[in-house]
């Protein structure tokens, strides 16, 4: 078999195949169905002002997410208290 040349990240996939634990399917039915209840299926559009945005934008950054994803976060939170 023909050896190939990594990179890091194909690498640190490979060193990480030897942990995976199969999920048994009762929790596999109840990650899909979680999933699919999160699943984004409706367009809004907004105006809000622009000083809120960039501070919105901010915190996203911070998390590591993406701005839209954080705003229908709080969204999801707000309507499900």
């Amino acid at each position: 078999m023909k050896k190939f040349k990594l990179t890091k990240y194909e690498q640190s996939i490979e060193d990480e195949i030897d942990k995976y634990v199969p999920v048994p399917r009762h929790e596999f039915e109840a990650i899909k169905k979680m999933l699919e209840a999160r699943k984004k299926n409706a367009v809004l559009n907004i105006r809000i002002n622009q000083g809120d945005l960039n501070i919105l934008k901010d915190k996203a950054k911070r998390l590591g997410i993406k701005y839209q994803t954080f705003i229908a976060e709080i969204l999801h939170n707000v309507a499900s208290a």
